[in-house]
């Protein structure tokens, strides 16, 4: 089982017992609808990709998480919001891409897996970038994205006849966990600041 699938199963795990709520409520999401998503990418990175000439698309790591991101960028409460979303996502898909070129090209030489670096990267720039919950998941989802076809395209500049397939085995992963991580630092981060707004509160009220 790849992390992406870990993931997507400790997700759902969450999302039954009610541990993830309050995030899923931010996000617009049920229940159901959180665990019918967690579903259908799990089932949808099993199914063969979605060939469209010189790009493929894979239904559980491109597909379901795009559609996502279109929705919860709709769901965007302000202008401000989304434009600083769309911002996000260049940013980082931009900061991943040069992560990349730096990075050594035999992946043997690095003590981690690069596409956890990606992910990581992602995700945390995302944090930084989306300032919402929904704006951080939509940057750290589209910022691999972004990061993989900017990829594809320099290639094919250098003549170079490689399919691009978004989404697809380690990319997977790395679109979940960017994702995923992304909310959780959010989430993470707006507890702890609400928490010490309240005691400072406290301590002016005493």
């Amino acid at each position: 089982m790849s992390v992406g699938m870990i993931v997507l199963t400790a997700l759902a795990v969450l999302i039954f017992f009610g541990v993830l709520q309050r995030v899923l409520d931010r996000m617009y999401l049920t229940d159901r609808q959180a665990l019918a998503v967690a579903a259908a990418m799990f089932v949808g990175t099993l199914i063969p990709n979605i060939n469209l000439g010189p790009v493929a698309l894979n239904i559980g790591g491109a597909i379901i998480p795009l559609a996502i991101c279109i929705f919860l960028f709709i769901k965007a409460d302000t202008g401000l919001e989304k434009g600083r979303t769309l911002l996000g996502c260049f940013l980082t898909g931009a900061a991943i891409f040069g992560l990349s070129l730096a990075l050594p090209s035999e992946p043997e030489q690095l003590m981690i897996e690069p596409m956890w670096l990606y992910a990581i990267c992602g995700g945390l720039l995302a944090w930084v970038l989306g300032r919402s919950r929904r704006g951080a998941f939509i940057c750290g989802v589209l910022g691999v994205m972004l990061a993989d076809t900017a990829t594809a395209v320099v290639n094919w500049s250098r003549g170079i006849d490689q399919q691009l397939v978004l989404g697809g085995a380690g990319v997977a992963d790395a679109v979940v966990v960017s994702g995923v991580l992304a909310v959780l630092l959010c989430e993470l981060v707006g507890e702890i600041v609400e928490r010490m707004v309240r005691g400072r509160r406290k301590e002016g009220t005493s």
